[in-house]
Formats: structure tokens, sequence, C-alpha cells
């Protein structure tokens, strides 16, 4: 049961973490119109430029510079390039964000080298945030912190990192302060009405290609946050940004294009799909047994049947996004297709 419980608290952790993503990816799809393909590696150089940061002033300090960092140059990259391809349409602002995915890479190679950094989190985040405690006698009970060598001789003790607590806090904190800026202050206002009503905004004095600039690059700015934190909590390579790279997509796709709640939703989701069943090693063929059917090596489609909830687990979110795409195109909470 701790286990169980941990694998939760570790699918909702890194739901959240892909919320930070896909929550950027949203907000600029939903007020552009741009499906941004470089996405992941401004989360990718949110990670390098906080190891950076960090080394020189800290993590604390890192945490405020680097989104900050990435931010400006997302804004720069739209300011610069985007914007110019703009009047050409979708295809060409999928190929210049697809070639700009290739040139960060290369350049984050060139400076930082092949090879996975050492990016320790700070002494306040080292350990565990809580242990889960299975005692035959007295059941499942929770101890802040590490529990004592005396507690896991005589129990069984599941441990919760202190960086994927620090992730989800994180997390909402940005999914809450992102719901008041967009409906509760006058910038949120002014960024929905340019999204329906350029016209009538630029007519009330309000320059509409710079608040597509900053949306772009608080866009960006999120995604950069979130490559601080999950290169603390995960590993900072350059693969990274190809790990998560369509992950965020499908998370976008099933939640609902341009939907931030739908956003949300599907990354908890998701992150759930992702680790719950880790720890289920049984098949299809174990179930039909268990039911009552005689299935084994000579019947048909036996090598898809022996295969494990635990090994199918990283398509899983792709079996969903196929049975979203045929069932409901708009995704769960969708206001247009496609």
């Amino acid at each position: 049961m701790d286990q169980i419980l941990i694998n939760v608290l570790n699918g909702l952790s890194y739901g959240l973490m892909l919320f930070m993503l896909s929550s950027g990816l949203t907000l600029i799809l939903s007020m552009m119109g741009v499906l941004n393909f470089a996405h992941a590696s401004f989360y990718m150089v949110g990670a390098y430029a906080a190891y950076t940061f960090a080394g020189v002033a800290g993590f604390w300090v890192a945490l405020v510079l680097a989104p900050l960092a990435v931010g400006a140059l997302g804004a720069v990259f739209e300011r610069t390039a985007l914007r110019r391809v703009h009047k050409f349409g979708h295809v060409a602002e999928l190929l210049i964000t697809f070639g700009l995915s290739y040139v960060v890479l290369e350049l984050v190679q060139l400076i930082w080298g092949r090879t996975p950094l050492s990016f320790d989190p700070p002494a306040a985040l080292q350990g565990p945030a809580f242990t889960v405690v299975q005692s035959p006698t007295s059941g499942l009970s929770i101890a802040w912190g590490a529990a004592s060598d005396a507690i896991c001789q005589a129990a069984s003790c599941s441990r919760f990192p202190m960086t994927r607590a620090f992730m989800a806090g994180v997390a909402l904190l940005m999914l809450v302060s992102l719901w008041l800026l967009l409906t509760r202050t006058r910038i949120g206002l002014v960024i929905q009405a340019a999204l329906t009503h350029p016209e009538m905004v630029e007519a009330l004095g309000h320059n509409v290609p710079r608040v597509f600039m900053l949306v772009f690059g608080c866009g960006c700015a999120l995604a950069g946050l979130a490559g601080v934190v999950g290169g603390i909590t995960f590993v900072t390579e350059p693969a990274m940004a190809a790990v998560v790279g369509s992950i965020i997509f499908v998370v976008v796709v099933v939640g609902g294009m341009g939907s931030l709640a739908g956003a949300f939703v599907a990354s908890l989701l998701i992150g759930l799909l992702q680790t719950l069943p880790l720890t289920v090693d049984a098949s299809i063929a174990d179930a039909i047994n268990r039911l009552g059917g005689q299935v084994g090596p000579a019947s048909p489609g036996w090598p898809l049947l022996r295969i494990t909830l635990s090994q199918a687990a990283p398509i899983l979110p792709y079996l969903l996004l196929v049975l979203i795409l045929i069932f409901r195109p708009k995704g769960l909470m969708g206001t247009r297709e496609g």
C-alpha cells in the first residue's frame, strides 16, 4: 500500500511538471495560434541556464534568473524570426520552430558538452519530504522527513523526495498565478482581447504585436521554469528535450487545443498513466487465465498477450491520444476541433 501511494504521488508530481511545460505551449497556441515545436528546447535551455547561474549565484537566484533569461530569448526569437514568417501561415511557423529546436540542441552541446551535468539540488531540497511507513501493527502512517532506521527496520518505508514535492508546489503556484494574471488583471484582459479582436485592441492604443511578443516570451519563460525544477529532479543532459518533447504535445491535444484547464487535467492523467502501471507485472494473458480462459504460447497473438502493463506504460499516453482523436477530436476540455 505504501508503494502504491508513493507511485500515485510520483505520478501527480510528474503530471504537474508536464503542466508547467504544456501551460506555456497552450498559452502560445491559444493566444497566437502558433504550435511551437521548439518549446521543449526552451525547457532544456532553462535547465542549463540555471546550472550556470547556480554555479555563480546559487540555486535560488538561478530559479528566478533562468526563466527570465529564457523568456527574453523567446521574445527575441518571436520579434526577429517568427513574426517575419507569420504571414506565410502555420507551415512556415512550424518549420522555423522545428529548425530552432535543432539549432538550440547543437548550441547546448557546443557550450556545455554532450555528457550529463551534475546539477544537484540545494541543501534545503535534498533528502525526502516525508516517509510513508507501512507497519504490520499500526498500519499506514506518514513521518515527515526521513524516518529513523529503527522504524524502517520494523516496517516498510517509502520515501518521497523533497525535489518532487518542490516541483509540485511550484507547479501549483504557477497555475494559480497564471489564472489570476489572465482573469483578474488588466494585462490579462488585453491579452485575451488581442486574441479575438486585435483591431479593436489596436484602436484602444495597445500594441498588438508587442502583446504577442510578450505572450511568446512568457510561454518560453514557463518552459524555462519547468527546466530549472526538472533539471534538479531528473537529469540535465542534451537529450532531456527529446524525452518530454513528444509527450507535451500529447498533453495539449488530449486536454484540448488552447485550453489551460484541459492541459492541467490531461497532465495529471498522463502523469498517472506513466507511473502507476510500472508496479503492475500482470499481462493480458494473466488476466484472461484468472477469469477462467486458457491462453498460452500456441494462442493467436501470444506475443502481444504476454506484454505486461509495466512494459506497455510508455505507450499508454499515445494510445490515449489515439482514442481522444477518434472519439473526441476537440480534446477533453477543448472548444475547437483539431
